[in-house]
């Protein structure tokens, strides 16, 4: 398994309107990708710091997503955020969370 985390600041009077973005546009574009699982956003009790976590089936299938199709989600992205997107990757190490892997796969 592997994961793209994401980091930014979001503009706390969009929070909601940002919600509802990833819900209606971005979600149905990941659901479509290949290997795509799922994404887990965190956002913390007061800050505008924001961090999201995509989890992929294998490398290849989140670098298909990162040169065909990040491009257009940062274009909806951009009018919510006050400071630009960062991404790092990350294998994720599925021997300590097999039972998180199992519901993935279910």
């Amino acid at each position: 398994m592997f994961a793209r985390v994401l980091e930014f600041e979001l503009k706390l009077e969009k929070k909601e309107e940002f919600i509802k973005v990833i819900k209606k546009e971005i979600l149905p574009m990941l659901k479509k990708q290949p290997g795509f699982l799922e994404i887990l956003p965190l956002f913390p009790e007061k800050l505008n710091q924001v961090l999201t976590i995509s989890l992929w089936a294998t490398p290849k299938d989140a670098e298909r997503y990162e040169q065909e199709i990040y491009p257009r989600v940062v274009d909806i992205l951009k009018p919510f955020l006050t400071t630009p997107l960062t991404m790092k990757p990350y294998r994720v190490e599925t021997e300590l969370c097999e039972h998180f892997v199992a519901a993935l796969a279910a």
